[in-house]
């Protein structure tokens, strides 16, 4: 007992200055990544342009939403004869469907551009007969102060 009271007390500081950086570009973001380092997202849904059921909406949602990135694909730019480099990830998790219809996968896709331009992709997929029930295509761009509603952080 002593021993591990000794190595949560050495280790508390270390966790305690675990920091957290900003990425404002494409390249801060890859660099984080590549460098094996966890990458959070956060989306502002209401500041990002909302196509829903392929129609442009005159407003978005009034939501925010998050993941962790940790599974992700980069294509350099002509890799797949795309004219820019891009990273990709997604993440599948069970929710109770906020409109009361029982159980759904919130599947999130995000394709991030060399650019900056972000294409957040939210489905809604029955969690019974795996239908899709809702897709909705949010675009902005990476959050560099006053712009952009995706914002990406690296923690250390």
């Amino acid at each position: 007992m002593k021993k591990f009271l000794l190595l949560a007390f050495l280790l508390l500081p270390a966790m305690l200055m675990a920091k957290t950086q900003k990425l404002e570009s494409f390249d801060q973001v890859m660099d984080a990544l590549k460098e094996g380092k966890t990458v959070k997202a956060v989306f502002y849904y209401k500041d990002c342009q909302l196509i829903s059921d392929n129609e442009i909406e005159e407003e978005s949602v009034d939501a925010i939403g998050g993941m962790k990135i940790d599974t992700w694909e980069y294509f350099a730019k002509m890799s797949i004869r795309n004219k820019e480099a891009f990273v990709v990830c997604s993440t599948a998790k069970m929710i109770a469907n906020p409109k009361g219809k029982g159980y759904v996968y919130n599947y999130v896709k995000i394709k991030i551009k060399e650019t900056g331009k972000v294409k957040i992709t939210a489905n809604y997929v029955d969690s019974v007969t795996h239908e899709e029930t809702m897709t909705e295509n949010f675009f902005t761009e990476i959050n560099k102060g006053e712009v952009g509603a995706a914002h990406f952080f690296a923690v250390d």
